[in-house]
This record gives structure tokens, C-alpha cells and sequence, in this order.
């Protein structure tokens, strides 16, 4: 089959088994993101969340012997936050990032390049795949951009002229040849809308990012959150859409495509106080087919406790107590502490000496420190009249 013959086949297939968009492009080493990707290493901006060996990232034949194209695929998820009624009058709720709604993207996409895949196997029997998604040794948006799906913006994401940033990407190396699509031009102009609109300007124009800096990456973390990201966190308790909130080619896209990527508006938005005194076994079985799920549920609680102080929660004071003084995990407990002396208002004596007794306690100098804070706090405060 000639390669302009099987990209028919291929995008047709793509379409069939529910692919939004499908690219393609040559298995050449992508030079022009190598550099960028160096500097963000030495100057620690990476999260370590990345693929370890920046050659993988960037030559595609370090991965896979003999490449001469890559499939890019793409699927576009929801965007508008669920409603729940009554919730005025309610407890107080977090919220889950847009991309972690519905089942786990990793489990859809991997599903769709099986199918992809399962099918050309049928069509070139000898030809060889290799897929990836998110984790893989290759640049989602950097081999999406090549492959004409969109183009990388300021904020670090692909957009899309279709579906804007709200996407999911994968890509699948193999050793056809297939005739590659054109890249699309750079759309964002004099656009600087997401970045203006990062709270931690951890977004560096031109498409650079101090991963380090980002909320997604801060609400993954298992220690102690660093103060200056627990306010601007507010009450969303896995990753961060504020950079694609900003974006104009997001304005009005809702994609309710794919029926396994629809939000329940109960697991995406938590009651906050449910979330603290959770087992293993319950996170699992309400939050595990989630993609926020991925970490476990202690980055989850440690948010949760930071949203409820956020929001100043009064109502939440005696399950932070019991937090504090039950919990197992230091890092808990301190964030409770830390929740407590903020929701407080006035000086509490009681509450003081719940916080002095539990600093005994402790013996890692960061849990103490975080605690000493929390005590310093409650005592700046005014007397109770």
C-alpha cells in the first residue's frame, strides 16, 4: 500500500473508533524543543515528573529501532464545570482540573492506539509499533505540533483551532512510512492572556514553564505545600486550568465527545470535609478510575485541609482537631495545624494547647517548624472579649 493510501486508511479507522483528530510526521530527532529542555534542567524547573533522559525525548530513534514515522492522536474532553444544586446552602466542595474528569485519559487513549494499532497490524503485518501517552520518552505537544494537530502556546499547551487546549494527546512510533501533515502556524500573536493570568508566574513566555512553580505540579507534591502556593491554590485540589481559562481559543469550547470522560459532578467536585478521614480501600473506590487518583489520596487530604482553610471554614475545626491529633502522617498533620490558626479568628487557648501538645510530639524539624507558624499565628491574634 502506498503511504498517501494508507494515511487514508488510517485517518478513516481513526474516525471510527472515535479518534477527534489524527496527525502525522517524520521520526526526526525534534532539535528545535532540545535546548529549551536542557535550560529548564539546569535551571530547575523540571519537576521530575518528566522522562528522566533528555536524548529519549529527543531522538526518536533512541527509543525504537529504525523509526520512520509517528501517529499523533487526539481527543478532546469537557469543560464546563458541573453543577450541583443546593450547593449555595451545602458543604463546602473542591474541585478537580478538567483533565482528570472521567475515567483515567491514560486507560482511554491507550485503549484508542490499541485499536489503531490492532488494526494496522491486519493492514502491514511486519510493521512495527510503539505507543505512548503523557509518561512515554517523547513530547506530547512537540510531536503533536509537528503532526499539524496544533500548535504549542505560550502556555506550554497544544492548542487546537477545533477544540482549543482541551486535549488529550498520544502518539504511536513506528517504522512505516506515512506521508507527514504540515505544522500549523503559531495563532497566540500579542497574546500574553495566560500568562498574565498565572498566579505564580510560573509560566515564562515563548512556551517555557518553571514546572516547579505550576499549582498542577504543587497539588502533586507529598510534602508540606510551600506557603506562598496555598492561597493561590484556592480550592481546586488536583491540577490547574487557570492559564487555559485565560485562553481565548478556549472561550466556548465544551467537547462532550466521549461519553467515559463525563464528570460526575460528586467525584470532580468532593465535599472537602468527606475527603479527610478517607481509608485507602474508599479513596480506590470512589476516586480511583480518576487520573488525580495517581499520586493516592495523602496530596488529596493535604489539599483538602489547605481548600477548607482557604475557604475559612469554621465548620471544619473539629475534624482538623482530630486531624491533628490522629492522623499517622506528619505532613497532615502539620497542614492541619496550619488550616486551624487560619480559620480561627481569635486567640484560642484551647486551641493553642491542642497545637503546643501535638508540636511535643513531633520530631522533624519541618513539622515543627510548620507548627511553631501555626502557634505563632493564633497568638498575633486579637484576645476573645
Amino acid at each position: 500500500m502506498e503511504s498517501k493510501q494508507l494515511k487514508q486508511a488510517i485517518k478513516a479507522k481513526a474516525q471510527a473508533i472515535g479518534i477527534d483528530k489524527i496527525g502525522f510526521t517524520d521520526a526526526a530527532p525534534f532539535l528545535s524543543i532540545e535546548a529549551k529542555y536542557q535550560e529548564q534542567i539546569d535551571r530547575g524547573y523540571s519537576t521530575g515528573f518528566e522522562h528522566p533522559i533528555l536524548e529519549e525525548r529527543i531522538y526518536p530513534d533512541r527509543i525504537f529501532d529504525q523509526p520512520r514515522s509517528i501517529i499523533a492522536i487526539c481527543l478532546a474532553y469537557p469543560s464546563a464545570v458541573p453543577v450541583i444544586e443546593e450547593e449555595r446552602k451545602g458543604p463546602r466542595r473542591g474541585l478537580f482540573a478538567r483533565a482528570s474528569w472521567g475515567i483515567d485519559y491514560h486507560t482511554i487513549l491507550r485503549d484508542k492506539m490499541s485499536q489503531l494499532i490492532a488494526y494496522l497490524e491486519e493492514l502491514v503485518p511486519d510493521a512495527r509499533f510503539k505507543a505512548m501517552v503523557d509518561t512515554g520518552e517523547l513530547s506530547d505537544v512537540a510531536v503533536a505540533e509537528r503532526a499539524g494537530i496544533g500548535f504549542v502556546g505560550r502556555n506550554t499547551l497544544l492548542i487546537t483551532p477545533e477544540f482549543g487546549s482541551y486535549v488529550y494527546l498520544g502518539e504511536i512510533v513506528t517504522d512505516l512510512v506515512i506521508e507527514p501533515d504540515d505544522p500549523i502556524p503559531n495563532g497566540c500573536g500579542d497574546c500574553y492572556r495566560c500568562i498574565k493570568a498565572c498566579p505564580t508566574q510560573a509560566l515564562l513566555g515563548e512556551g517555557q514553564i518553571n514546572g516547579r512553580r505550576c499549582l498542577s505540579y504543587q497539588t502533586q507534591t507529598k510534602d508540606l505545600m510551600p506557603l506562598e502556593f496555598r492561597r493561590k491554590m484556592t480550592h481546586v485540589i488536583y491540577g490547574c486550568d487557570i492559564c487555559q481559562m485565560a485562553c481565548p481559543y478556549n472561550r466556548g469550547v465544551d467537547s462532550h465527545l466521549h461519553p467515559e470522560m463525563e464528570p460526575d459532578a460528586e467525584v470532580v467536585r468532593p465535599v472537602l470535609q468527606d475527603l479527610l478521614f478517607l481509608t485507602n480501600k474508599e479513596f480506590k473506590a470512589k476516586y480511583g478510575h480518576l487520573s488525580g487518583a495517581w499520586r493516592g489520596k495523602k496530596p488529596i487530604q493535604r489539599n483538602a485541609i489547605i481548600a477548607l482553610a482557604n475557604y475559612r471554614d469554621r465548620s471544619s475545626m473539629p475534624l482538623l482537631m482530630r486531624v491533628l491529633e490522629e492522623d499517622p502522617r506528619p505532613v497532615i498533620r502539620a497542614t492541619a495545624a496550619y488550616a486551624l490558626s487560619l480559620i480561627e479568628g481569635q486567640q484560642n487557648p484551647a486551641l493553642l494547647q491542642l497545637i503546643e501538645d501535638q508540636r511535643a510530639k513531633e520530631d522533624q524539624p519541618a513539622i515543627i517548624d510548620e507548627m511553631t507558624q501555626a502557634i505563632q499565628r493564633l497568638q498575633d491574634k486579637r484576645p476573645a472579649r
